[in-house]
């Protein structure tokens, strides 16, 4: 004889489950709804009422939830609701604002059920990834200012580049202001040689104060600002910055530049960052190298997939193989004094920018080649395929 299991161990059974599922929601911090449209019922979970700092008995609309969605999630949000309603799943990270003022960093996901065909019904879940977001925020703050450290400490490696770069307009100065003060105070005066000595006194002028503006913008702290790149633009401004440590050191530079090369977003300053980064190590590889030239190539041409390639290779010593798994690791450095930062931080930022560092060995010679891609710009690209 066959024994049924009871009513009431049914109902324990339920309690149990419904427990469990209450637990696990509040744990992960992700709670459930059901929406049917036609019938305008929307069902919460405890947990879902517990994020919106709601009272479980409160009757939920689309107009309630609405008020609590911050200003500038709102036209996503009504999108995102219109989509649903034709069928389209659900996938919004947004912001809402409790009653109490709490801001908090949400993410909904939902889809149809198939069972209800008929007529529209969505069920979804809700996770508060607040922490996660400061989490990030904060991560990103702290590698902002790493990065600003890293760019500081090349400063030290820069200083005789930059004392020969504004040392030499400098110069110049004094030197055309005398000259003109000798044509003026001549008899009779030599006013088209002053003419042309004073013209000489304004570029050499003009010519110091780039090389400080440029020393300014590679040194600043400034929140990262998402601009049209031309990469081209921005090698050559780092190149003309350490062309002074890269003659002392007998490097000789060579620029191959795409032409008519679209443009990348991001970060110019942090870019430049990366380059410079990039240019200084290949330099550091070759301060041993005796016996043939210490070439430095600098090129840049469009990559694959809408990306734009720039490589820096050297004629150094090349890279062991036993470092190529630990060359982008925190602290990990092969010079003396390294902080073992620079190429860690770069990796970063070209990721942040939706892109990939990596190093290679030379094929055809001695030394290495480190290439980063970005993405192209998608205005610039259009633009430049217009011109074309």
């Amino acid at each position: 004889m066959e024994i049924q299991p009871s009513r009431q161990s049914d109902d324990t059974d339920l309690r149990r489950a419904y427990v469990h599922l209450s637990e696990a929601q509040r744990l992960s911090q992700t709670g459930s709804f059901t929406w049917d449209f036609d019938r305008g019922e929307l069902l919460w979970s405890e947990e879902l009422c517990r994020i919106f700092e709601l009272d479980p008995a409160t009757t939920i609309t689309t107009d309630l939830v609405a008020q609590f969605v911050h200003p500038a999630d709102l036209p996503a949000f009504a999108a995102t609701l219109e989509g649903a309603a034709a069928g389209v799943d659900v996938d919004l990270p947004y912001r809402i604002v409790t009653a109490s003022g709490v801001l908090k960093h949400l993410h909904a996901v939902g889809h149809r059920i198939e069972h209800a065909a008929e007529r529209p019904v969505i069920i979804g879940a809700v996770q508060d990834v607040t922490e996660r977001k400061v989490a990030e925020e904060a991560l990103n703050k702290a590698r902002a200012e790493l990065a600003h450290v890293a760019r500081v400490a090349t400063l030290s490696a820069l200083t005789a580049s930059i004392a020969h770069e504004v040392n030499q307009p400098l110069t110049s100065l004094v030197t055309n202001a005398s000259t003109c003060l000798r044509m003026l105070a001549s008899d009779p005066p030599n006013l088209d040689l002053a003419q042309t000595t004073a013209q000489r006194t304004i570029r050499d002028a003009n010519r110091a104060s780039e090389v400080i503006s440029r020393l300014r913008a590679m040194f600043v702290r400034k929140e990262p600002a998402a601009e049209a790149v031309d990469l081209n633009e921005a090698a050559a401004e780092v190149l003309a910055l350490s062309s002074s440590e890269l003659r002392s050191a007998r490097v000789d530079v060579q620029a191959d530049f795409a032409h008519a090369l679209p443009s990348v977003r991001g970060d110019r300053i942090q870019l430049q960052q990366v380059i410079l980064n990039l240019v200084l190590n290949a330099r550091d590889a070759m301060l041993t190298v005796d016996g043939r030239p210490r070439t430095l190539r600098i090129k840049t041409a469009p990559g694959e997939s809408g990306q734009i390639r720039l490589s820096v290779r050297d004629a150094g010593s090349g890279i062991a193989p036993e470092n190529f798994d630990r060359l982008f690791d925190t602290f990990y450095t092969t010079k003396s004094e390294g902080m073992g930062v620079g190429l860690s931080i770069s990796q970063s930022i070209i990721q942040s920018h939706g892109g990939r560092l990596w190093a290679a060995s030379n094929a055809d010679g001695p030394g290495a080649t480190f290439s980063c891609s970005i993405p192209c710009d998608v205005a610039g690209a259009e633009a430049v395929s217009k011109d074309a």
